[in-house]
């Protein structure tokens, strides 16, 4: 692989990162609608940031760092999902909630239930894509309960956090010849749904120059990453670049999507 890596993304940016990110939700409760759509996007997130560190894990990449991903991405689902349930209103969306509690649970006993194998790791996306799909559809209710043009705003810039780990894990699934095809595909489509939601990100009415100066990070952060993604030789440092950028684009779309969310109220 000849990418070079600016300091940008350095291993100390990228444990700034999962500190950040583990800081992140520590509010004992959901404050407002704002606040539920910003946390609802960010199980997304987790549910495929969960799936790329086990991946990391079963091939070696990375693996203290995977190893702190997973655990305090697991800490952080739980603490938030309880907060998120807490808060539902009675009906869909409360009923949503549950399921997702029904379908992290089975997510969890594979995440931890035995060391990360090659065998396992369909069975884990599928999983995973069923805790995805849940929290999905929680956030867009949590949309659609505060029937504001910014809460659209929250909803896109929080699914930008979820598609750079999504991409990273079915880059390492790829890797580890994990239905290598599907993994693929699943990356180009994630690719093809990202670029245009930073630019309605970017050109919304509703962006101040605090958050148009994070997207300009953001560009230069998915740059990065874009590249390493592109990377297909199937070596240690191909697979370590995507891990550690993957982190650090995820930083800057999470601070995105909480200026868009405080901008929500």
């Amino acid at each position: 692989m000849t990418t070079t890596f600016a300091p940008a993304f350095s291993r100390r940016r990228f444990c700034a990162a999962t500190l950040a990110l583990a800081a992140a939700g520590s509010q004992a409760q959901v404050s407002n609608l704002g606040d539920a759509i910003n946390k609802a996007g960010r199980q997304r997130m987790l549910s495929q940031r969960m799936g790329k560190a086990w991946m990391g894990l079963g091939q070696g990449v990375e693996v203290e760092s995977a190893r702190r991903v997973l655990d305090q991405s697991m800490a952080l689902f739980d603490r938030q999902l309880t907060e998120l349930k807490a808060f539902a209103p009675a009906g869909d969306t409360r009923d949503t909630y549950v399921q997702l509690e029904s379908a992290w649970s089975g997510y969890k006993a594979l995440l931890v239930g035995a060391a990360p194998s090659q065998g396992q790791g369909k069975p884990l996306l599928d999983q995973a894509g069923k805790v995805l799909a849940l929290a999905h559809k929680g956030t867009g209710l949590y949309e659609q309960q505060s029937g504001k043009p910014g809460a659209k705003l929250v909803n896109v810039a929080g699914r930008q956090r979820m598609l750079s780990q999504r991409m990273a894990q079915f880059y390492l699934a790829s890797a580890w010849n994990v239905d290598s095809l599907a993994s693929q595909q699943e990356i180009t489509k994630a690719r093809d749904e990202f670029i245009p939601a930073l630019e309605l990100l970017r050109n919304a009415p509703e962006a101040t120059a605090e958050v148009k100066q994070a997207l300009a990070l953001a560009d230069t952060q998915w740059l990065f990453f874009d590249n390493a993604l592109k990377a297909r030789v199937s070596s240690a440092k191909a697979a370590s670049d995507v891990f550690v950028t993957s982190e650090n684009l995820l930083q800057v779309m999470d601070r995105v999507t909480s200026l868009y969310a405080r901008i929500l109220g």
